[in-house]
């Protein structure tokens, strides 16, 4: 799966689960999701449930920081880096 399908995936879930029935309909991959309301703790809770089954990754509990979750480019990069720590190496 590419970067851009990941965060595609990442926008549409935040985007249709959580932001709209908030009456948001539209944010930038850079908005501070927090701040603006689409996310709150309920919804941090919704959003690992969707990143553990979508793309098969564990967030342990120390991972769910707001560093990892401000924005979708930072969840985006968050799922990568849980993704290639699951690669198998190349031996």
């Amino acid at each position: 799966m590419s970067e851009n399908e990941i965060r595609e995936q990442i926008h549409r879930f935040v985007l249709e689960d959580l932001a709209s029935s908030k009456g948001i309909g539209q944010f930038a991959e850079t908005d501070r999701l927090i701040e603006i309301g689409v996310i709150d703790s309920l919804g941090i809770f919704r959003l690992v449930k969707f990143l553990e089954d979508c793309f098969r990754i564990q967030v342990p509990d120390d991972d769910v920081i707001g560093d990892n979750f401000q924005t979708v480019a930072d969840i985006e990069r968050y799922v990568q880096s849980r993704i290639a720590c699951h690669r198998p190496s190349a031996v």
